[in-house]
């Protein structure tokens, strides 16, 4: 249902799961994806959390974590997230992503840089890196980025 862009019907559906089993992670996280995609952003925030109480070690959890935390202005929270992410698992991209853009959200440009230029190193699929490059050339004083990437 979430990849057929079903997020409401899988709301419903992933409640139910919840229901019956309370400790399944698996269904906290895609709960919070699909908050996420409905504009429930602190609810999918307390998804995630929920996701990481139960398996610590849940990198997509811990990510989409620090990218809520930042979009509702938590930076601090988010990079600590991130940090949390990339002790867990060295050299991950998604984490060093949303490292960088934590720094960003923060102005903190140089921080910024250097953790979205790692991510570049990682080899990011096309359009991810392209808006990265954007941001960077941005920091530099560059063409302001037209927006921030998500």
């Amino acid at each position: 249902m979430l990849h057929e862009g079903q997020f409401r019907e899988a709301l419903a559906r992933l409640r139910d799961v919840l229901a019956a089993d309370p400790m399944n992670s698996y269904a906290f996280h895609m709960l919070g994806i699909a908050l996420y995609e409905v504009g429930q952003i602190e609810s999918a925030r307390d998804a995630y959390r929920a996701t990481l109480r139960l398996a610590p070690n849940h990198l997509g959890a811990r990510v989409h974590l620090s990218h809520v935390l930042r979009e509702t202005g938590d930076g601090r929270g988010a990079i600590k997230e991130g940090m949390e992410a990339l002790r867990r698992f060295p050299g991950d991209g998604d984490a060093l992503h949303a490292i960088g853009l934590a720094y960003h959200a923060r102005t903190e440009y140089a921080a910024a840089k250097k953790y979205l230029e790692a991510f570049l190193e990682t080899g990011p699929e096309l359009e991810v890196a392209t808006e990265v490059r954007v941001l960077l050339v941005a920091m530099d004083g560059g063409a302001p980025a037209s927006e921030e990437p998500d």
